[in-house]
């Protein structure tokens, strides 16, 4: 019987982390690694800060010799198109058709784009080292720019295009930058350290219309007013890339759905990162866009996969977003609804306490990674918060 081992779909963290796991484990045979980017497998969050501030070029997750010598054929630059999980192959846009025996989804999201928009140069998108080093072109060369969406993709953008020196104006529906994330009191003191560093930030309006004759020049907010850009950057999110799945039976709803260890609805098939909805403890389907949830994920979804016995995880969510010198961190879950308890704000530096029903759920830093970290076993122990603020 042919051994088509284990093929992985997707170019980034998840799919690194995947390999890098059943060479642990360790698993002999055959890995591939399917991506519709000509690189190797790379990390994403220095995109919207070192690659575009031009400290870096290339953010490859492990050289091409580790591939080689761990025996990991990479199959770069041409795109998953179908799975059939009855055959138990992958069609790539090339027209190749590759065999699993298991088959890890990992190809994590693509871009939420305006589609009205016009189709003018100098409109900019970032989920890619491509996309991310075309922008950076674009803002060599550029004076002003408009961000749309004050998320954190969008902050970065603004704070890494400031310290080259551009003009920036950041727009956002909500009434405060990462509102819908961390709520109004949090967003406020981003607002604040944007501000602080020279951009424009404007709250509580949208994008009407973008003019330009070949290339962008004017924005049109929703209050009439009109900005001069000569660059503009869309960041109002990203949706997980599950077209290719079309037609193949397997379930998706904002994402691949998937158990707790990973499994997907169909046979042999595995999924990992943003792209994948795992069941959490209470039996809740969940999406994690966190870089430090791969890892974790990866240590759990290869046992069950090689019919080995899963390491007992505890995981207490975490990330991070660079902004200018200050590295907001967040651990736990916070959402927009909790109690905001501020601990400390000195005008630029914060740290601030998440209650839920009177227990402590998560805290969020600037500037203060240490009292940050050192949260991390109140929030899993599930303290009360009375016990933080006495």
């Amino acid at each position: 019987m042919e051994n088509n081992g284990i093929v992985i779909v997707g170019g980034g963290l998840a799919a690194a982390r995947t390999a890098e796991q059943l060479r642990r484990a360790p698993y002999a045979g055959p890995v591939t690694i399917v991506s519709d980017e000509v690189h190797l497998p790379y990390d994403r969050p220095p995109l919207s800060k070192e690659v575009l501030r031009k400290e870096v070029d290339d953010t490859a997750l492990k050289p091409r010799e580790w591939y080689d010598e761990n025996n990991i054929t990479l199959r770069l630059g041409s795109a998953a198109t179908r799975l059939d999980t009855h055959e138990q192959t992958v069609t790539l846009a090339d027209g190749t058709v590759v065999a699993y025996d298991e088959l890890v989804i990992a190809t994590g999201l693509v871009p939420r784009r305006i589609p009205t928009l016009p189709d003018l140069e100098g409109i900019r998108v970032l989920r890619s080292l491509d996309e991310s080093l075309a922008l950076r072109e674009h803002a060599s060369a550029a004076r002003h720019a408009v961000i749309v969406g004050a998320g954190f993709i969008g902050c970065e953008v603004a704070a890494s295009l400031r310290s080259v020196g551009v003009d920036v104006v950041l727009v956002e529906p909500q009434p405060q930058p990462l509102a819908a994330v961390l709520g109004e009191q949090i967003g406020e003191l981003v607002a604040r350290l944007h501000r602080d560093e020279g951009v424009d930030v404007r709250l509580g309006v949208g994008v009407t219309e973008v003019r330009g004759e070949g290339h962008v020049d004017t924005v049109v907010l929703t209050d009439g007013t009109e900005l001069p850009a000569d660059l503009v950057v869309i960041g109002i999110g990203s949706r997980p890339a599950t077209d290719w799945l079309d037609g193949s039976g397997i379930d998706v709803d904002n994402g691949v759905l998937c158990d707790e260890a990973g499994r997907t609805s169909a046979p042999n098939v595995w999924a990992l990162g943003d792209v994948a909805s795992w069941r959490d403890p209470l039996g809740h389907q969940a999406r994690v866009e966190h870089w430090s949830n791969v890892a974790d994920q990866a240590r759990v979804v290869v046992p069950a996969m090689l019919g080995l016995e899963a390491p007992d995880v505890v995981v207490v969510p975490y990330f991070w977003s660079d902004q200018y010198d200050v590295k907001i961190q967040c651990l736990g879950e916070p959402q927009a609804t909790d109690i905001v308890h501020m601990v400390e704000d000195d005008g630029r530096k914060f740290l601030a306490y998440y209650e839920r029903d009177g227990k402590l759920v998560g805290v969020v830093g600037g500037g203060l990674p240490g009292k940050v970290m050192k949260v991390r076993g109140k929030i899993a122990a599930g303290v009360p918060i009375s016990e933080m603020l006495a």
